[in-house]
């Protein structure tokens, strides 16, 4: 039978390297301070995606919504098994919070056409607000299993899977389509695959080539860069290289719903706080000692 299964992926500044160059004197992030990363629970998604094919059969497509060089990313789902890419980028896009972010991404997966399941990480990490996935579900109009752990079955028409709660699990069952949230403790994402990277390590997308034909012919008029650009773009389709490049003018949309105009998550101050170290109070390891700290804590309001 064979499912369609699309993957909601998104490049990320990695967190995990924050330095003191990591905010702005303004207080926002400085992504260039930071290196990209491909979100963690997006992998993870990416992974059952996979899963979902080798059992069933079917195409796996990955969107991710960026500026071009979210691309990377892109790449690096084929070498692992995805059978496409679609970078998602578009000013207009510029400042989305995530009902503005899932409006657009429910847009693009309608313009897909028929789809089984749509996969995404639970959150990233740049946000934490794990928003995006269940927005996007009530957008489409399809059902959603959230925080899912561990994929069980895929037949006829219907997933099953174990999602937890926190303080257990509980095992789910609903017919497709359906859009699936996904945790780390899911599965083991696997690595890129050498044959796979060697196919498409040249990949790109048409902003990617128009930058780079930029580049090369610096003292070109823009005709010709126009025309270099076009049969470059058309050699790498030739060769099933092409990674695909949308924007909001490709599927049809409501502007009044995109970009900060559409977004009603405002931002009213962005602090950038610094933890120093001041001393220490050294607690011998006796009941009375722990005791005393105990009812310091408290009196302090540090606790209770």
């Amino acid at each position: 039978m064979g499912y369609n299964c699309v993957v909601l992926a998104k490049q990320v500044p990695d967190t995990h390297k924050v330095t003191g160059k990591a905010m702005k004197d303004d207080g926002t992030v400085n992504r260039a301070a930071l290196p990209a990363v491909f979100n963690p629970e997006d992998l993870n998604a990416l992974e059952m995606a996979i899963q979902v094919k080798e059992r069933a059969g079917g195409t796996v497509t990955v969107m991710t919504m960026g500026l071009p060089t979210a691309c990377d990313i892109l790449r690096e789902s084929l070498y692992r098994g995805a059978d496409r890419g679609i970078l998602l980028t578009d000013r207009r896009c510029a400042g989305s919070d995530t009902l503005a972010t899932s409006y657009i991404l429910s847009c693009a997966i309608r313009h897909l056409g028929k789809v089984d399941l749509v996969f995404c990480g639970r959150q990233a990490i740049d946000g934490d607000t794990a928003q995006v996935g269940p927005q996007t579900a009530e957008k489409l109009g399809i059902p959603q299993m959230t925080y899912v752990e561990k994929l069980l079955d895929v037949t006829n028409g219907h997933i099953r899977a174990r999602r937890n709660l926190g303080h257990g699990w509980e095992v789910v069952e609903g017919a497709l389509p359906m859009l699936v949230t996904v945790t780390e403790a899911a599965n083991d994402p696997r690595p890129s695959a050498a044959r796979r990277l060697m196919r498409y390590k040249a990949a790109q997308s048409p902003a990617e080539i128009a930058r780079q034909v930029s580049i090369d012919m610096k003292q070109a008029d823009d005709a010709a860069r126009a025309a270099e650009t076009k049969k470059r773009t058309e050699a790498l389709a030739a060769r099933g290289l092409l990674l695909e490049q949308w924007s909001l003018d490709d599927f049809p949309i409501d502007f009044a719903w995109v970009g900060l105009d559409g977004s009603p998550t405002k931002v009213h101050r962005v602090q950038s706080i610094v933890l120093t170290g001041s001393g220490y109070h050294e607690v011998a390891p006796t009941d009375d000692s722990i005791r005393t700290l105990i009812h310091e804590l408290i009196e302090d309001h540090t606790i209770g």
